[in-house]
């Protein structure tokens, strides 16, 4: 056992040896604390209260290892319907439990195993289960890749027997139809087969890249706006660019990007590597194209998407306007990229600890109910938010979890009012999963990627009135202010920039252009050039940006954040407005899964995002905003 009184004997050995008074030893020590790096805590000092409990889904490592086990034995038993499902519908529904009760043991497991790995991503226990996650997911899907060929080919006619003989087949209607209506799309068995056996390697581009980006990288410290030298990480990047001190936001942005240039070829391997196996499954499965394969299993058109790149375009001179406004508002001569993010309002630097961002989304979120705010409520008390900034683990901020576990939330909290926004956003989608995981059956119980931004954008655009109508500080409105027009130019504007990106990289790659660093480099670099206009100085760094953004592997996913903020913006306007009867259509929405196609789930709720006009709505709003910024900083 560690005496700690030879501790304190050895410590009163060096005071005595030194030959300075206590004084000057304090005077020492409190100099010594300010130049230390401060350093990042290692997870195993993190406090039980700052981390989530995922207890709630297996008590230990050790009971996941067993339930593993379990599933990995039980799989081989769907392999008795093959060939069988059109036999009858006690058969069909008999392998559609057998297969619902598998997949839901195998996505707890796989959510255990990423939460696990995510806590620190240099633990090699945890990314070994989370490998081992990632293959029993790839052994799963091979198992049934078989059933959706064969249950495509049933016949309408025979299909519409089973629903009106079994009413575990009729409640599974419109899961069957949209099986069925990717028919023209869907290969024989043994190509099947082959495809999701392959998944874990299709997936490497994207493991490799998140390994090497939340692990692996390590950046050089900095001094902050105390003189004290702190390590960069993830986490705190974002808080260096909302600096008030230029020297800071120039500092993190160069040194994070320094890195970032040394890894520029392997992360363009990486890239290239995850649009290659986009543009593969494309070809394979008959689309025209990976955007067209992407939006296709929510049932989207592809002019959703051109509608949503034209119109933001149209409108880049209301972004080069607010770029105009920021390089008079904070009196430079020339504007980077690391000045983009820092307040408009001088001396704005609000920071709330995490009891104090409690109370006020709570009050924020009233207008959606008694019953919605009692969930966010359980969010807190039953811990299902990991707000802990620790050594290795992921960046960024999330919400995750599976049919039967709670909605966790992922976030590094710094105490600012980004992220105050930020776990006003992830809460939005965790009672989004909590009122689809409670209202729906398995089958059902998963919203489409293209709905996931709405709930979480509608909680911002309520934070937003609250702070405004509930604050009788100036200095705080006009923050708000800033933060909205920032939270617009960083959703519309940079993810629909992300978006033409994105298709850029796709439709090149499918023609034989070599996804390079340069050629990504340069493309970038003249699509940020068009979005920011002439006011905003072109920083070489910022063109491998490219490099360091993970929804380039989610396969055409930015594009939802820009047509989601638009839908949250009459959403939550209509709430309040309209009151109960907007609250009421808000929650059936929320309630809704995948029980319907995407925008017909949209339109129950009073939006039609096949149209331009909530994107042109929107940005009605930012321009009303943008014109009350303008005449505060500039009349």
């Amino acid at each position: 056992m560690f005496d700690l009184s030879k501790l304190r004997s050895l410590h009163h050995i060096y005071q005595e040896q030194s030959g300075k008074s206590g004084a000057e030893k304090a005077a020492d020590a409190k100099r010594k604390e300010k130049t230390a790096p401060r350093r990042v805590q290692l997870r195993s000092e993190v406090p039980v209260e700052e981390t989530w409990d995922l207890t709630a889904i297996f008590p230990d490592n050790e009971t996941w290892e067993k339930e593993l086990s379990r599933i990995i034995d039980k799989i081989p038993s769907l392999n008795a319907f093959q060939n069988r499902l059109s036999s009858s519908s006690a058969v069909l529904s008999e392998y559609l439990n057998l297969a619902e009760e598998i997949a839901i043991q195998v996505y707890k497991l796989y959510v255990y195993a990423q939460l696990k790995r995510d806590e620190d991503t240099a633990d090699s226990d945890n990314n070994g289960m989370y490998l081992r996650a990632v293959q029993l997911m790839t052994k799963y899907h091979a198992a049934i890749s078989w059933a959706e060929p064969e249950i495509a080919k049933i016949s309408a006619d025979n299909m519409v027997i089973f629903i009106s003989e079994n009413a575990e087949i009729a409640a599974k209607r419109h899961f069957l139809q949209n099986i069925m209506r990717q028919a023209a799309h869907q290969l024989s068995a043994p190509e099947e087969l082959l495809l999701a056996k392959a998944g874990e390697i299709f997936n490497q581009p994207a493991l490799t890249f998140s390994i090497l980006n939340d692990a692996d990288l390590k950046f050089p410290n900095i001094i902050d706006e105390k003189g004290v030298e702190v390590e960069l990480t993830h986490g705190r990047y974002g808080e260096f660019l909302e600096s008030r001190e230029r020297r800071v936001r120039r500092d993190a942005f160069e040194n994070l990007y320094k890195i970032y240039d040394q890894f520029a070829n392997t992360n363009a391997s990486t890239l290239a590597g995850a649009v290659n196996v986009h543009n593969y499954n494309a070809e394979v499965r008959g689309f025209s194209g990976a955007r067209a394969a992407a939006l296709f299993e929510n049932a989207i058109s592809e002019d959703v998407y051109d509608n949503l790149v034209s119109t933001v375009n149209a409108n880049l001179p209301l972004l080069h306007r607010y770029v105009s406004l920021r390089k008079k508002a904070l009196g430079l001569e020339e504007l980077h990229s690391y000045d983009l993010y820092v307040s408009l309002i001088e001396g704005a630097d609000f920071k709330y600890s995490f009891p104090e961002a409690q109370e006020i989304i709570l009050k924020a979120l009233a207008p959606l109910g008694t019953e919605y705010v009692d969930i966010v409520r359980k969010a807190f008390t039953e811990r299902w938010i990991d707000r802990a900034d620790n050594k290795g683990k992921r960046s960024g901020a999330y919400s995750s979890g599976s049919y039967g576990t709670n909605p966790y939330i992922l976030m590094n909290w710094q105490g600012t009012l980004d992220n105050l926004f930020t776990l006003a956003h992830e809460l939005g989608h965790s009672v989004h999963s909590w009122y689809s995981r409670t209202a729906q059956p398995f089958v059902y119980s998963s919203y489409s990627i293209f709905l996931a931004e709405i709930a979480s954008t509608t909680n911002e655009n309520l934070l937003v009135d609250y702070l405004l109508e509930n604050s009788n500080d100036d200095k705080l409105r006009e923050t708000v202010i800033n933060h909205y027009l920032d939270g617009f130019k960083g959703t519309v504007f940079r993810q629909t920039q992300f978006a033409e990106f994105e298709h850029l990289i796709h439709t090149a790659a499918a023609h034989g252009q070599p996804l390079t660093n340069a050629f990504l480099t340069e493309e970038y670099g003249e699509i940020n050039k068009k979005y920011y206009g002439a006011d905003l100085d072109f920083d070489s760094q910022i063109a491998l940006e490219w490099s360091r953004v993970p929804h380039f592997y989610y396969n055409y996913y930015v594009y939802q954040y820009a047509t989601g903020f638009s839908a949250a913006t009459f959403l939550a306007r209509t709430i309040k407005e309209e009151g109960q009867e907007a609250v009421d259509r808000y929650i059936e929405f929320l309630k809704a899964g995948s029980s319907d196609y995407p925008l017909s789930v949209l339109n129950k709720a009073g939006v039609d995002m096949s149209d331009v006009k909530p994107i042109e709505d929107t940005f009605h709003v930012f321009g009303e905003y943008l014109e009350k910024m303008e005449n505060l900083l500039l009349s």
